[in-house]
């Protein structure tokens, strides 16, 4: 029942965790995002049929044909881990093939991110013509800085920047979007994030949610890898072993040997070559803690002594270590019912809100 719950208690915030898109009704909304990366389109349509197509001239065609995206039980649209090539346009209908809303997406390889720290001296890529004859101009969007990662300690921020192509006099596009079919090939067309030190005060901060699991160094290079729950490469995720701190200054110079932040996802999944006690952070919230695990007994640490124990000992110990067990399974219980009703809330004010923006556009 443990490994039932624990399971479940992953699944469930997984829908709060995911970057959510939205867009004005019966308007059509350019982004930039990151491959491989979750995310959502809102549609707020019961019945509401998505529609794709990319720019290779094909007609659009029923998403449901696609295996990594889904609709959701409200009409939004969830995409698992897109990749480049579904870059292009998702129009949502309604049941009378009315539009709803529309989205035109660039999802930008992530395999290609150039990553800087400002702490070491990196900059950024340079802006750069592009050769088409029509004056294009080649930068950087920079999202705003997210939220320091850790507080109360020397902690770190990150932005995330997508490649974007101005023509002259012309509003710019993600750089994708404005190629469409043109083939070409350019070492600045990437996308890009760039790292910097930062120190905050703490506030009081709610921990909702914590997981605790072991891990075992497994394969031939004697690592594992470890994922933090709600990270992503869209929020503050912040590593620490043994009380001490993982930061991408580190890694990026070369320093940080014993463990690997996965770049491809913001560093929400850590690969680790030593056993230690790990910590995951999540917007400064405590998310997880992963201990090494050893093969002993775990009801030697519920009743330690001697090895050789009488047998009403040892089923004392057993209906201990059970009563244990039933304990977690309650909270895990609780705590996973307490965040699925905060995502259904959430949810349930955000598309109230939709509904009546919707309601003021129609007037």
């Amino acid at each position: 029942m443990l490994t039932t719950l624990w399971l479940l208690s992953l699944f469930l915030p997984v829908l709060c965790a995911q970057l959510l898109v939205t867009c004005a009704y019966k308007s059509l909304c350019q982004q930039a995002l990151l491959s491989g990366n979750d995310v959502v389109l809102q549609c707020d349509h019961l019945k509401a049929s998505w529609y794709f197509s990319s720019f290779q001239g094909e007609d659009p065609f029923l998403v449901s044909s696609l295996p990594n995206i889904k609709k959701l039980p409200g009409g939004s649209l969830q995409l698992n881990k897109p990749q480049p090539s579904q870059t292009g346009l998702y129009r949502c209908e309604d049941s009378n093939t009315a539009l709803v809303v529309e989205y035109e997406i660039d999802f930008q390889d992530v395999t290609t991110l150039h990553i800087t720290h400002k702490g070491l001296g990196q900059n950024p890529l340079q802006n750069q013509s592009l050769s088409l004859g029509r004056q294009e101009i080649i930068f950087t969007h920079w999202e705003p800085w997210q939220d320091c990662n850790r507080c109360g300690v020397p902690g770190e921020r990150k932005r995330l920047g997508y490649c974007y192509i101005q023509e002259s006099l012309e509003s710019p596009m993600p750089c994708w979007l404005y190629l469409g079919d043109v083939r070409l090939w350019s070492s600045r067309l990437q996308p890009e994030m760039q790292v910097e030190t930062c120190h905050i005060p703490c506030t009081l901060i709610d921990m909702k949610y914590i997981i605790f699991d072991n891990f075992q160094l497994r394969n031939k290079m004697g690592s594992a890898w470890l994922t933090c729950p709600l990270g992503s490469i869209y929020r503050p995720v912040f590593w620490e072993a043994n009380n001490l701190s993982l930061t991408w200054k580190d890694q990026l110079s070369g320093k940080s040997i014993s463990t690997i932040m996965d770049t491809s996802n913001g560093g929400s999944w850590l690969q680790v070559f030593q056993p230690a006690t790990y910590r995951c952070f999540v917007q400064q919230e405590l998310t997880a803690q992963f201990n090494s695990q050893s093969n002993v007994d775990p009801l030697k640490f519920l009743s330690p002594g001697k090895s050789e124990e009488q047998p009403e000992a040892k089923e004392s110990r057993r209906e201990k270590a059970s009563s244990v067990l039933k304990g977690l399974s309650v909270m895990m219980l609780v705590g996973t019912v307490l965040t699925l009703l905060g995502c259904l809330l959430k949810q349930f004010r955000f598309s109230r809100s939709w509904e009546r923006n919707k309601m003021l556009l129609v007037k």
